[in-house]
C-alpha cells in the first residue's frame, strides 16, 4: 500500500514572546521548524526559537493552502485564537 503524502498547516507560538504567531505551509514539519529556530526564514527569525502550538494534516494539497490562506485572514486569526 502506498504511503499517503501528508501536507501540514502549522501555527507556531514564540517561545520568547508567547504573543507572537506564525501560521505556514510544509510537507515536512519537523525539518520547517529546525529551520524557523536556526534563523533561516527571515519572517521568523526576530521571534525565534518557536515551537509547534497546532499542526493540521491534509491529503490534499490545494485545500491545505486554501487552509493556511483562510489562518492568515481576519476571520482565519480570530477561528484560530478561539479553536486552534
Amino acid at each position: 500500500m502506498e504511503k499517503p503524502t501528508f501536507y501540514y498547516v502549522y501555527i507556531l507560538q514564540s517561545k520568547i514572546n508567547t504573543d507572537r504567531f506564525y501560521i505556514g505551509f510544509t510537507e515536512n514539519i519537523e525539518n520547517r521548524l529546525k529551520d524557523h529556530n536556526s534563523g533561516k526564514d527571515p519572517h521568523t527569525s526576530k521571534y525565534k526559537p518557536w515551537r509547534i502550538k497546532t499542526a493540521i494534516a491534509f491529503t490534499d494539497r490545494q485545500k491545505a493552502l486554501d487552509f493556511e490562506r483562510y489562518l492568515k485572514t481576519k476571520s482565519g486569526r480570530a477561528f484560530a485564537k478561539k479553536r486552534l
